[in-house]
Order: C-alpha cells, then structure tokens, then sequence
C-alpha cells in the first residue's frame, strides 16, 4: 500500500452544514481527507489515501463521497493544472529559476495548455520531463496521483460533451 495525496473539488447547490458534511462523510470511509467549505456551494477535500494504485485511491474516495453526498458534482481533481509557481514550489525551486528553465528548454520543455500571461501544464507531462531531461528522481506516488486526476478530469470533460460533440472532436483529432 502507497500514500497518495490530492484533492477533490464538488459543487453542492444546497450545501449542508459543514458538521454535517464533516459526519457523513466520516461514516461513508472519508476519515483521511480534510474538508474546507470556502464559496459557497463548493466542497474541497484534501485526501491522504492509502491504496494499491493512485487510480484506486481516487476511485474509492469519489465512492465514498457519492454515498455520503449524493447530490455532490465534481468540479475538478488535483494535481493536475500547475503554473510557474506551482511546479517551482513542487520541485523546491524559486519561481524565476523555473521560469529560466524552461525559457533554456524550450525545444523539450512541454508545451502549456494556455501560454499568456500565465501559462498552465499538466504537472503529469511536467513531472515526465524532470524524470527524462534532468535526471531528477521523480517519486512514483506525486507522478501517479498527477497522471490519474489528469485522466479523472478530462473523462469528465468528456462526459460533458453530447454525442455530436464527441464525434467532432474524434474528426478533429483524425485531421
């Protein structure tokens, strides 16, 4: 058994208390994540899971939350979308040595999801390229938990589209 930390974020329309949260998500399994309640209608939930796989742990923690909460949607796994400062805090490094690295590694560095004024990867593919072009030792729990609330996150964008929508982007994709 491994350690995987990440959070999961919900939308509740008609939020609980958050004793009441705090309860039934403890009585449905959810012992090991810390809850914050800041905008309304929002849920965060810091796990700290332990389990085979970082797949499992997020699959068992959104069980549990789904029996606690029905009624709960979710919003977005993490971690997942980093900036600068994200991956600079990650990897212990200050956010303008960061920046010169990857202005230094352009040509391998992984292209942002959106590049303005703040760009955003997914710290997956970031996590990758420390493994592979710096020979940074990676650990396998933090590339795991990235790569799996990647996969979470963009199943459920997916899954917000409807069929027609689907079958553009697979006709897009094959272009």
């Amino acid at each position: 058994m491994k350690t995987y930390e990440f959070t999961l974020k919900f939308s509740i329309p008609d939020m609980p208390d958050k004793g009441d949260i705090e309860e039934r998500l403890f009585k449905a399994g959810c012992d090991d994540a810390l809850v914050a309640t800041g905008l309304r209608g929002r849920l965060t939930l810091d796990f700290s899971r332990q389990a085979r796989s970082a797949e499992q742990a997020i699959n068992s923690a959104l069980k549990a939350v789904a029996k606690a909460l029905p009624e709960a949607s979710l919003i977005e796994a993490s971690p997942d979308l980093v900036g600068v400062s994200d991956i600079a805090e990650l990897l212990s490094f200050s956010r303008q040595n960061m920046q010169k690295l990857i202005r230094t590694h352009v040509a391998t560095f992984p292209s942002p999801l959106h590049d303005g004024t703040a760009g955003l990867w997914h710290l997956s593919d970031v996590l990758k390229w420390f493994e592979q072009h710096q020979t940074r030792d990676i650990g396998r729990e933090i590339l795991d938990i990235a790569r799996a609330s990647r996969l979470l996150n963009l199943s459920r964008e997916l899954g917000r589209l409807n069929e027609a929508e689907r079958r553009k982007c697979a006709s897009l994709l094959a272009s």
